[in-house]
C-alpha cells in the first residue's frame, strides 16, 4: 500500500515541473553559492570561510533558501533544487543552472 501523499505534490511552488517555470525564484551568485556548497555537502564554516561570511551568515542564507524552496532541512533542499530543475543533471559537482541565476 502507497503512503498517503501530502499537499499538491509541488510544495506549493508555482512551476514546479517546469525548469524555470514562473515561480521559481532566480538566485542571487551568493545563493548559488551556498546552494551548490550544500548539495556536495561542504560543512557551513568551510562554506562560510571560502565565502568570507560568518557561519550565522551562511545559515540565515540556508534559512532563507529553504524558506524560499518550501522545505524543512537541508537534504530537502538539494531535493527540492534538483527536481525543479534548478541543479544540474549528470555532472558532479552540481551547479545551478545559469537561467536561475539573478
Amino acid at each position: 500500500m502507497e503512503p498517503p501523499r501530502r499537499g499538491s505534490g509541488d510544495g506549493g511552488v508555482a512551476g514546479a515541473g517546469v525548469a524555470g517555470g514562473p515561480g521559481v525564484k532566480r538566485l542571487t551568485a551568493l545563493d548559488v553559492c551556498i546552494l551548490e556548497g550544500v548539495a556536495v555537502g561542504t560543512p557551513t564554516v568551510r562554506l562560510a570561510a571560502s565565502l568570507y561570511l560568518s557561519r550565522q551568515g551562511v545559515e540565515y542564507r540556508i534559512g532563507l533558501l529553504m524558506r524560499q524552496f518550501q522545505v524543512s532541512n537541508r537534504t530537502a533542499l538539494v531535493s527540492r533544487a534538483h527536481s525543479l530543475g534548478v541543479l544540474s543533471v549528470g555532472v558532479w559537482p552540481p551547479r545551478v543552472l545559469p537561467e536561475f541565476l539573478e
